[in-house]
């Protein structure tokens, strides 16, 4: 087992950093706070299972062992802190909705803030995580079938509430609305590749041509006609 990693930290420091792969167990002599910003990291602290990804962020107390895993690349901001309150114990936070909202994004956080805002931030119960890119495959794979919350919750083993709720907190629309995304994101594709529109439409799961074609119109301000034309 690693010992604790002796850096004393004099004032918390904030910054990006990336993570992709295993890492192994380790402890440090200061606190952190693991905010998430994209993709997902998988994390055991003190032999307990946690993750963060963009609703959520994590507090690793100061000593207590950890190693994570990130499948995909995964950017969070890490708070390090010498040890104070409210941040004696592990637990996994709501995002205040000012951190998440921010229009010059996260990395202009500052770290005292943060601390300050810390013991407002709503504290989360461990719910299973959700891949985005387990979702985007399945739907790829099979665009024209029909897609349904329920279905998606499947993936998962989740009910379908759960996975409704789960999915807005992680990413602020429906499971729908990203379905009708991916599906005229292939459509797009394949109408500038000159595919037919007919053809188009039934492949990523819409009834008919017209009906394609007004999605397209009224979600993405294009047409067909201009798509094929830009090739």
């Amino acid at each position: 087992m690693n010992r604790p990693h002796a850096i004393r930290l004099a004032a918390p420091a904030l910054g990006a950093r990336h993570y992709r792969g295993e890492y192994d167990a380790h402890a440090h002599e200061h606190a952190q706070v693991l905010i998430g910003h994209t993709g997902l990291l998988e994390l055991e602290v003190d032999g307990h299972a946690h993750f963060v990804d963009a609703a959520c962020g994590l507090v690793v107390p100061a000593g207590a062992m950890h190693s994570f895993h990130a499948a995909a690349p995964a950017q969070l901001m890490v708070l390090d802190s010498p040890p104070c309150g409210g941040l004696e114990r592990c637990r996994r936070f709501l995002l205040p909705p000012r951190w998440r909202e921010r229009a010059d994004g996260l990395d202009t956080l500052d770290a005292i803030d943060v601390l300050h805002e810390l013991d407002a931030a709503r504290s989360r119960l461990l719910r299973r995580p959700i891949r985005l890119e387990i979702i985007d495959d399945a739907l790829d794979a099979e665009l024209g079938a029909r897609w349904t919350t329920p279905r998606l919750a499947a993936l998962f083993n989740l009910s379908a509430q759960r996975f409704h709720a789960r999915f807005v907190e992680l990413t602020g629309y429906t499971p729908m609305e990203h379905v009708r995304r991916r599906r005229l994101q292939a459509a797009q594709r394949r109408l500038k590749d000159g595919w037919p529109l007919e053809t188009t439409a039934l492949q990523v799961g819409y009834a008919s041509a017209s009906a394609l074609a007004y999605a397209l119109r009224r979600d993405c301000g294009v047409s067909a006609r201009g798509l094929r034309r830009a090739r």
